[in-house]
Order: structure tokens, then C-alpha cells, then sequence
């Protein structure tokens, strides 16, 4: 049975009583090792962007999920999940997008495909589902979910949504997929080959309008696109279109007026961003509004590529007045948080170069980061910034990140839902930086958030009782 560690219990008297003391052994699989490197001790390159080992539970997620993050947060799009019952569970409650209009997203509708179904087909199924939906959501686009139910009984999806748009005269998209496809990465690519659908060379309707950008990358979770508009609002830029927080069919459809893409998650839509340049010519950066040292660095990027002295200087007044609003508060907060130790484990290589910077500003050290997705070009970052010592693997399982978590004597975990139960069982302390959050962590006003969560769950008096 593959496994990373195994635990040995001996025993040690202590007055009257037995006490077990565990003692880790390192028994790491074998193909896993080149995903996992620790910096000075190896000049390896990391091992990234493949398939999961067979027989080990990662904790990355599958193409289905990739996808339905993406797509989900487009606010009066039907979303149809093609398969079980079970697929269409992972939707708006887990993924806190929130919407300035329509609501419709947060309904997930499926075929519930069934034995017969399986046996027989689900086609039929699948358009008379279309059919009922159309009929009582005036929706002008549908999503159509591929799972991997459907892409081993082999359904048509194409054929089914082209009938279905003639017929109904709306956009009828399928969404190839399937969990057999790849990894959660494959999901991403389906989901920018969905919304690529929605541009098409022959429907622009005016040509690109000039210090307006479109916002690549950022699922507004509590409201962060919001913010962002916001700043770049006062310093004379205008978002088009952001994908796909907060996003509508019209929004997209005009997305080639803007005239620079800015790309916050490039794991999730850096395809999309060069299939943009290639098709639009519309040039792109990659950005990150995480911490005061990324949202400012990012707002400078922003005004130069404009070119706009008005602009720059507007934003070199609003980095100034934000930071000494902020900076007070962080520094209370460092005071407090000086010597403790991170672990890090979430979805893109973005955010974890990010997160790194950001702990740095709050006195905290970075021990061990993992990504489910992250890059070649993301993982030499990281190796850059992190101290000796400093453990960097991709794509892990739990019981990775358990043993170097102890190894490593991390105080705190961040990552998703799936990371949570495992910190809480080792008596660490856990944030969630994922989609189960209900505040913001982006802007200046995100850098405060989170010192004060890390504060708030580092320092609580529950841990005197572990």
C-alpha cells in the first residue's frame, strides 16, 4: 500500500502511566521524490505539471473541478452538470463568488445520470434537461459540464449543445471536462476554450478602448474584485471585464475592447491570456494584488504599461496614502507574530510567491510550500525567495504534508477545505486561503485580514489545551 510514513509507537514510563510517543519514519514513495525538493540540499529542478501518481491521494483537485472554478462565478449563466448527482455538489456554497446582479449561478443543475443512463446513453437525457432549463431561466448562455462518467459511456456533448442552441437560439457551450482528461490544469484550459467560444472574432463590438483592462484571474471570493476596481478606478483605469468574478454574458461577449489583460491566477487563466494575444493581439501581464509588496508593485506595472504620467502619479498617492493606513496595524501585528513558522499548500504558484512576501511583512517564516498547479518558471520563484531549508514539493498528498509540517515544526497551515481536518489533527493551527473564506485577503486592506487572522488563530488560548 503506497504510503509516505509509517508510524512506530514505543513506550516510555512516566509515573504510572504508558505514554506512546510517535516516531516518523521517512518512507517517501519513490516516483514522488523528484516533486519534492529542499533548498541547499538539492540543485534539482522540481519535478512539476504531471499526472498524480497512481494509488496516491493527492490533494490536487480534478478537470471537472478546475473547470467549475473558472466558469461558476459567471453570474446569469446556467450551469448544467453532465453526470452523477455528486459531481454537481461542488458549486456556488463552496465557492464564495459573490455577484453586484444576477444570482442565477448560484444554482447547480444536473442530469443525474443514473445505471440506465450509463447502459443506455445520456444524450437524450442531457437535451430534454437543456430543454427544461431554458424554458424557466431566461438565460442567454448555458454551460454544459463534462464528468468522467460521460467521457467513458462517450455522450456527445458537441452534437447535443449545437442542437440545443438552434433550437433555443442562445449559446449552448460544452465544457469537455472530463475527469480522465488530466489534472485540475486540464480543467482550466476547458474552461478558457468555453469562454473563448463566447468571443468570437465576427461580434466585436468596437475596437479596444484605450487605459481599460480586463481583469484575468480573480473569482471576486467576498468581494476582492470589487476592490481592485476600485483602486484602479481612482487611479483613472477602468476594468472591462473581469474573469469571471462578478462577470455576466454581455460583460464577456465586449471583452476584446479592453486593450492590456492583467492576470492575477495565471495557473488558472494564463491560456486564456495567450490565446487572446495570439487571436486580438491584446498584450498581457501577470500581476498579484496579495500583500502590500505585490499590490503595489502591481499597480506600478499597470500605470507603465499605459505610458500615463497622470496615471502613474495618481497611483504612486494612493500606494502612499493605503500603506500609512496600513502599515501601523501590520507592524502591531509583526511585533507579535516575530519567529513563528508557516506551512503553505494551495492551488496556484501565484499565490504562493505571494503569500511568501506577505508573511515576511508580518515577522513569520516560511518552512515548507506546495501548489497543486504551480509552474516551472513559479517553482524557481519560490526556490528564490524561501530561506535554506525551506521544504518545495508540488502536487502532495497528506501525508507529505504531514511529515515535513512535523519535521519542519510549522505552528500554522494555510490552504482549502481539504487541508483543514489534517492541520486540526495535528494540533496546528489552519486559514483557509481558498473558497470557504468570507473576507477579502487581496488589496491593502487584505494584507490587514489576514495579519489579523493569522493573530487571531495563532495566538488563541485553544492551543494552551493541545
Amino acid at each position: 500500500m503506497p504510503a509516505t510514513k509509517i508510524l512506530n509507537w514505543s513506550c516510555k514510563l512516566k509515573g504510572v502511566m504508558d505514554v506512546p510517543e510517535p516516531v516518523l519514519w521517512d518512507t517517501v514513495l519513490e516516483e514522488r521524490k523528484a516533486s519534492i525538493i529542499t533548498k541547499g540540499k538539492q540543485k534539482k529542478h522540481l519535478k512539476c505539471d504531471i499526472d498524480s501518481v497512481a494509488g496516491c491521494v493527492s490533494q490536487r483537485a480534478c478537470v471537472y473541478c478546475g473547470a467549475r472554478v473558472v466558469l461558476n462565478p459567471v453570474t446569469d449563466a446556467i450551469h448544467l452538470v453532465h453526470g452523477p448527482i455528486g459531481c454537481a455538489s461542488y458549486t456556488w456554497d463552496i465557492r464564495g463568488s459573490l455577484s453586484s446582479g444576477s444570482e442565477l449561478y448560484r444554482n447547480s443543475f444536473s442530469t443525474d445520470l443514473q445505471e440506465q443512463d450509463v447502459i443506455f446513453g445520456g444524450e437524450n437525457k442531457l437535451a430534454r434537461a437543456i430543454d427544461e432549463l431554458v424554458a424557466k431561466y431566461s438565460a442567454k448562455v448555458v454551460f454544459v459540464y463534462a464528468t468522467c462518467i460521460v467521457g467513458v459511456i462517450g455522450d456527445d456533448l458537441e452534437a447535443v449543445c449545437k442542437a440545443a442552441a438552434k433550437k433555443h437560439n442562445i449559446e449552448v457551450i460544452p465544457v469537455q471536462s472530463s475527469g480522465f482528461a488530466g489534472n485540475k490544469a486540464a480543467g482550466y484550459r476547458a474552461a478558457c476554450d468555453a469562454l473563448l467560444r463566447l468571443i468570437q472574432p465576427g461580434e466585436l463590438s468596437s475596437a479596444p478602448r484605450v487605459n481599460t483592462i480586463n481583469y484575468l484571474g480573480d473569482f471576486n471570493l467576498a468581494g476582492e474584485v470589487w476592490i481592485i476596481k476600485n483602486y484602479l478606478q481612482q487611479v483613472g483605469i477602468e476594468v472591462n471585464v473581469a474573469f469571471t468574478g462578478d462577470s455576466n454574458y454581455k460583460a464577456l461577449k465586449n471583452a476584446t475592447r479592453a486593450s492590456l489583460n492583467v492576470i492575477q491566477c495565471a495557473g488558472s487563466m494564463i491560456y486564456l491570456a495567450q490565446r487572446m494575444k495570439e487571436l486580438y493581439q491584446i498584450p498581457y501581464l501577470n500581476i498579484s494584488f496579495l500583500g502590500l509588496e505585490d499590490t503595489a508593485t502591481s499597480l506600478r506595472k499597470i500605470a507603465a504599461h499605459f505610458g500615463d504620467e497622470s496615471i502613474m502619479a495618481r497611483v504612486e498617492e494612493l500606494i502612499e496614502r493605503e500603506t500609512t493606513k496600513v502599515k501601523p496595524v501590520l507592524d502591531w501585528y509583526r511585533q507579535r507574530l516575530q519567529g513563528k513558522k508557516a506551512a503553505i499548500y494551495v492551488g496556484g504558484g501565484f499565490k504562493a510567491i505571494s503569500l511568501i512576501k506577505q508573511f515576511r511583512e508580518i515577522g513569520i517564516d516560511v518552512v515548507m510550500i506546495g501548489t497543486q498547479t504551480g509552474r516551472k518558471e513559479e517553482y524557481q520563484t519560490i526556490n528564490d525567495l524561501v530561506d535554506e531549508g525551506t521544504v518545495i514539493l508540488d502536487d502532495a498528498n497528506p501525508s507529505e504534508l504531514e511529515k515535513f509540517m512535523l519535521e519542519k515544526g510549522a505552528h500554522l497551515l494555510v490552504g482549502g477545505v481539504k487541508e483543514r481536518p489534517l492541520a486540526y489533527k495535528l494540533g496546528i493551527a489552519f486559514i483557509d486561503h481558498n473558497h470557504d473564506r468570507k473576507h477579502p485577503l487581496s488589496g491593502f486592506v487584505g494584507a490587514v485580514n489576514l495579519a489579523k487572522e493569522v493573530y487571531s488563530t495563532l495566538c488563541s488560548p485553544v492551543w494552551q489545551y493541545v
